[in-house]
């Protein structure tokens, strides 16, 4: 009964929001690239090239849980050359950061919509030996249908937001039959094992085995990295750089605000900022000028503008990571406004120190780790950002000190990205219950 509800729920949303997608599309273009794939219209071509067996599907929401999936798919490839590797995300960012950072993958498509006929229809085409679903990805038709195919389906990397606990404990008498449908659940902390299971999950499925971020960060610092952004940016190791990484609307007026007050006694002090939705770029540009700085986008630097006349502002995806590598301190987003917060152990694996708002609900366990390192520091408004900014610009020392302690932090954390593929490839012997 349960289900049907689920399927008349769904059903109705999406003749709801069809009109909405409808105008997205014809007239931003958005969803354009994606919407055909996720209604069921598979390329024969991509089908075509899944040749090699076993066939695995794993599936990265968007660009944090491909993020997390990189090492995982890495580390398959490595334990089965031979293997068909298709990897899915739902959103369009994540598609561009998933062709970026997963070249192992044989095929990259988008999720299908969780509407019964449409991943039935998806499932019997792509035919996977085991379907991988990255952090806490839970689709109730999807897993229905995978368990009617007897294929056998597990979770990587899980993690259990307390917004997301929230959501899912008011419907935890749904969600106990979709987790019971995933063979094993490998989560990142003993936290995310509390919450899953108060949702629902069976207690002997799920395992602590870590974060798959931390391989996929440390693989991607290098100093060729580096070089190549500093060029980029006509930077040398002995440029000061304040970085504001995945900003929310609100934020980048406190970082306008602080970077203003440093230039007094940092003259030379540059400002990169990365809203966290790229399309915001010329509105945040806006606002620099607005403050009487001169701005330039990345885009435009990358069209042959000069970079170093004025705050840069990003309107490209996939460029914070490298960017970070600059950075002499660095501000994260979706803190100081309540989103959450966003992925400071990105700034902290190049060695840099992370300021952050208190709202960082969902990264708590990468903030205690950054705090006991001392290379994290949290800020209540512009004004600690501010002090907290120039105690550190004044002492390169210190600085270089607690980012080298966060960096070793990070790296010592390494290994959930072969725990992950090994807990695959021992699923893939088993059958979900029909």
């Amino acid at each position: 009964m349960l289900h049907v509800l689920y399927n008349i729920t769904t059903l109705l949303g999406f003749l709801l929001l069809a009109p909405y997608y409808a105008f997205k599309i014809l007239v931003a273009g958005k969803y354009r690239q994606s919407i055909r794939q996720k209604l069921g219209a598979m390329p024969d071509e991509m089908v075509s090239a899944l040749k090699g067996r076993p066939r695995i599907w794993v599936h990265a929401v968007s660009v944090g849980e491909v993020t997390a999936a990189a090492p995982i798919v890495a580390a398959l490839r490595g334990k089965l050359p031979q293997a068909g590797i298709v990897l899915s995300t739902a959103t369009e960012t994540g598609q561009a950061m998933a062709r970026k950072l997963i070249p192992q993958a044989t095929a990259f498509m988008y999720f299908p919509l969780d509407l019964f006929p449409v991943v039935k229809k998806v499932i019997d085409r792509i035919a996977p030996d085991i379907v991988v679903l990255t952090e806490t990805e839970l689709w109730p038709n999807f897993l229905r249908h995978c368990m009617k195919r007897r294929i056998p389906a597990v979770m990587v990397n899980g993690r259990i937001s307390p917004r997301s606990f929230r959501r899912y404990s008011r419907t935890s008498f749904f969600w106990k039959k979709v987790l019971a449908s995933v063979l094993e659940i490998g989560v990142i902390s003993a936290v995310d094992r509390e919450r899953i299971l108060a949702i629902g999950a069976p207690a002997a499925s799920v395992k602590v085995m870590g974060n798959a971020k931390y391989d996929s960060l440390a693989s991607r610092v290098s100093g060729e990295a580096w070089s190549r952004k500093a060029a980029q940016m006509k930077m040398t190791p002995d440029s000061r750089v304040f970085v504001a990484g995945s900003t929310h609307e609100g934020e980048e007026t406190i970082v306008l605000t602080v970077y203003r007050a440093l230039l007094q006694e940092w003259p030379d002090l540059r400002l990169i900022v990365v809203p966290r939705h790229p399309e915001r770029g010329k509105a945040v540009c806006n606002l620099v000028t607005a403050q009487e700085l001169p701005c330039v986008l990345l885009s435009e630097i990358l069209a042959g503008a000069p970079p170093d006349r004025g705050v840069v502002v990003v309107d490209v995806i996939g460029e914070l990571f490298g960017l970070y590598s600059l950075a002499s301190v660095v501000y994260c987003g979706g803190s100081l406004v309540a989103k959450g917060g966003q992925n400071i152990l990105e700034p902290a694996v190049w060695g840099k120190v992370v300021f952050y708002g208190p709202s960082m609900e969902d990264f708590l366990d990468e903030k205690t780790l950054l705090e006991e390192a001392g290379a994290g520091i949290p800020v209540r408004n512009a004004a600690e950002l501010l002090e907290g900014m120039k105690a550190l610009l004044s002492d390169p020392a210190e600085l270089r000190r607690r980012g080298a302690e966060g960096q070793k932090r990070v790296m010592s954390s390494r290994g959930a990205a072969e725990r992950y593929a090994g807990m695959i490839i021992k699923n893939m012997g088993r059958k979900a219950k029909g």
